[in-house]
C-alpha cells in the first residue's frame, strides 16, 4: 500500500475500522467457543432465506452440526485475530465476507420475514452482515496490514506473498 498518497487520518480511519471489524469477529467468535451449550441450530433452523432448505437440513446430521458449530466458532475467532493483528489479512478479509454471506442468505434483511430470532432492529436489504461485507471488500482494497500489522513483516520476508495477493 502506498501510504504516500494518503493522509495519516485516512490510513488512521481505515486501520481503525479493521480493528473495529476484527474484534467484532473475535468477540463472537470467544463467546460462542466458551458457551458450552452454544449451537447454530436455532440460527440454521430458522432459515428463511433463498437457500434455507439446504441450511435447515444441515440441521439433520448430528455430525455435520458438529462440523458447523466448531467452523463458525473458530472461524469467527481466527477471522477476528487476523483482522486484528494484521496477518493474512487479505485472507481473513475474503473469508470473513463468505461467513457474511452466508449468514446473509440464511437471514436476509427483508421487511416480509418474521424470525424467531429478532434482529437489533428493522432492516430492508442493508443489515450489519451487509455492511461488514462492504467494509471488509474496502479494506481489502486498502490494505492496512502492510502499514501496520504483521503483514509488513511478512511482506519483508516473503515478497511472493504479496506478489500473489495473500497479504
Amino acid at each position: 500500500m502506498n501510504t504516500e498518497t494518503y493522509s495519516k487520518s485516512q490510513i488512521s480511519w481505515l486501520m481503525i475500522l479493521r480493528l473495529f471489524i476484527g474484534w467484532h469477529f473475535m468477540f463472537e467468535g470467544i463467546t460462542k467457543i466458551i458457551n458450552p451449550s452454544w449451537t447454530a441450530l436455532p440460527y440454521l433452523l430458522d432459515s428463511q432465506g433463498p437457500f434455507s432448505s439446504w441450511f435447515i437440513s444441515m440441521t439433520q446430521n448430528p455430525g455435520l452440526m458438529s462440523f458447523v458449530d466448531l467452523a463458525n466458532q473458530w472461524g469467527l475467532l481466527l477471522i477476528g485475530l487476523a483482522l486484528t493483528l494484521g496477518v493474512f489479512f487479505r485472507l481473513a478479509s475474503y473469508g470473513g465476507i463468505l461467513l457474511l454471506i452466508m449468514y446473509t442468505m440464511s437471514h436476509p434483511a427483508l421487511l416480509s420475514v418474521n424470525y424467531m430470532m429478532a434482529f437489533e432492529g428493522t432492516y430492508l436489504f442493508i443489515d450489519k452482515n451487509v455492511v461488514e461485507i462492504a467494509a471488509l471488500g474496502v479494506l481489502c482494497v486498502f490494505p492496512t496490514s502492510r502499514v501496520i500489522g504483521f503483514d509488513s513483516l511478512l511482506a519483508r520476508w516473503c515478497p511472493a506473498l504479496v506478489k500473489y495477493k495473500l497479504i
